[in-house]
C-alpha cells in the first residue's frame, strides 16, 4: 500500500455501510471530530444500553442542526437517572430535568419563552422513555400535539418501567415478560390487545411530522432528527432501543435485536407527514418473529431449552402483528 492511499473497511453481515466507505457528506455526525459530544463519557448506563446510543445520536445531531442553539428538556427515567446522579452531569447542553409526567408542557413553556424574547434561532427539543410518553405524560403530549408547539419530541421506547424494576408500560408488546406480567396462566405474559401505538396517536393529532427509528440504522436515525429540525410545530420521533436488562438480552446484541425488530416487522420505520404516511423503510431480508424472540429471556417462556416452540399459538399470534404491519405500511416493497 502506498502513503496516502485510503484504506477501505467493510462490514460483514451488518447491512451497514461503514463511515469509511461513505462520502464526507453523507458520514454520520458521530464521525466528525467537532460533534456536541452532547451525551459525553461518565455516564451510568448498562453495558449494551440501547438509550444511551439513541440519545447520543438524537442530540450530537439536533446541535448540529441548530448550530448549537439548543435546549433540552429530559423527563424523569432511565436517561436522566444515569446521566444526572447528583451532583454529576454527562450533558453539554443546556438541559432541564422535569417530571415524569410534565417534559412535553415544560418544553412547551421554553418554547414559549423563546418566542416572547424574539429567539426563534433556538430550538427545543423533549425527550423520555415510553413510561414518560405512552403513559405518565401522555396527557401533556397530546396537549403539545394540539397546540402545534415548536417542539421536537423524542421517546426511547425500550418497551418498559426499565429503572424502576421492569413494569409493564403502556408500550411494552405482548407476550412479553415483566416484573408485572409474569408468564403464567393460558396467555402468558403481557396480555394481547392492550397498550398504545404512539407513532399512529401523533399521526391521529394531524402534525408536521412523525417518525420511527432504531438504534440499528443510525443514519437513518440522524436523518430524521436533521429533517425534523427543519420544520416548525410539533413533531414526534419514536426510536427503539433495546434493554439488555430488561429484554434479558446479551449487552452485545442490543443493534442485531433492533435490527431484528424491524427486519420481522414488528416494528415498523416509517416517517409521516400531517397524517399521512409519506415513507417507510424497507424490509432487506425479512425473517420470522421467532428470531427476534428467542435471543430475549422476557420470551423464553415460549420456547423449551432446545428453542423449539412451546407456544405456537401465541408466537403464531406475533407473526399476525408483523405481517400486519408489513402489510400497512408496505415494508416489502423493495425486498430482495
Amino acid at each position: 500500500m502506498t502513503p496516502g492511499q485510503p484504506v477501505r473497511f467493510f462490514q460483514v453481515g451488518s447491512f451497514a455501510a461503514g463511515n469509511r466507505l461513505l462520502a464526507p457528506e453523507m458520514r454520520t455526525v458521530q464521525s466528525d471530530a467537532t460533534r456536541a459530544n452532547s451525551l459525553t463519557s461518565g455516564h451510568r448506563a448498562c453495558q449494551g444500553c440501547g438509550e444511551a446510543l439513541g440519545a447520543r445520536y438524537v442530540l450530537d445531531t439536533a446541535m448540529r442542526a441548530t448550530g448549537g442553539r439548543l435546549i433540552a428538556v429530559n423527563a424523569t427515567g432511565c436517561l436522566e437517572v444515569f446521566t444526572t446522579p447528583y451532583p454529576e452531569t454527562s450533558w453539554r447542553v443546556p438541559w432541564l430535568h422535569s417530571l415524569f409526567a410534565n417534559a412535553a408542557s415544560v418544553a412547551t413553556g421554553v418554547a414559549a419563552t423563546l418566542d416572547a424574547q424574539g429567539r426563534n434561532e433556538v430550538r427545543v427539543l423533549a425527550q423520555a422513555g415510553d413510561g414518560g410518553t405512552v403513559d405518565i405524560g401522555f396527557a401533556a403530549l397530546s396537549g403539545l400535539f394540539e397546540r402545534n408547539d415548536d417542539v421536537l419530541y423524542v421517546c426511547y421506547d425500550n418497551q418498559a418501567y426499565m429503572n424502576t424494576g421492569v413494569q409493564r408500560s403502556g408500550a411494552t408488546p405482548p407476550a412479553a415478560r415483566t416484573a408485572t406480567t409474569e408468564a403464567l396462566g393460558p396467555e402468558p405474559g403481557n396480555p394481547f390487545g392492550q397498550g398504545k401505538n404512539l407513532p399512529l396517536i401523533a399521526m391521529a393529532h394531524n402534525i408536521p411530522y412523525v417518525a420511527t427509528a432504531t438504534v440499528a440504522e443510525l443514519h437513518d436515525l440522524e436523518a430524521k432528527v436533521l429533517k425534523a429540525m427543519t420544520m416548525h410545530g410539533a413533531r414526534y420521533l419514536h426510536v427503539l432501543v433495546p434493554c439488555p436488562l430488561g429484554w434479558g438480552s446479551a449487552p452485545a446484541a442490543t443493534i442485531e435485536l433492533a435490527r431484528l425488530a424491524k427486519e420481522s416487522g414488528l416494528f415498523a420505520v416509517f416517517e409521516a407527514e400531517r397524517g399521512e404516511v409519506t415513507a417507510s423503510s424497507s424490509i432487506r431480508h425479512q425473517v420470522p418473529v421467532e428470531a427476534y424472540l428467542r435471543p430475549q429471556s422476557r420470551y423464553r417462556h415460549l420456547f423449551d431449552d432446545t428453542g423449539a416452540v412451546l407456544r405456537p399459538d401465541i408466537v403464531g399470534r406475533l407473526q399476525a402483528l408483523a405481517d400486519a404491519n408489513i402489510a400497512r405500511f408496505d415494508l416489502l416493497k423493495s425486498a430482495s
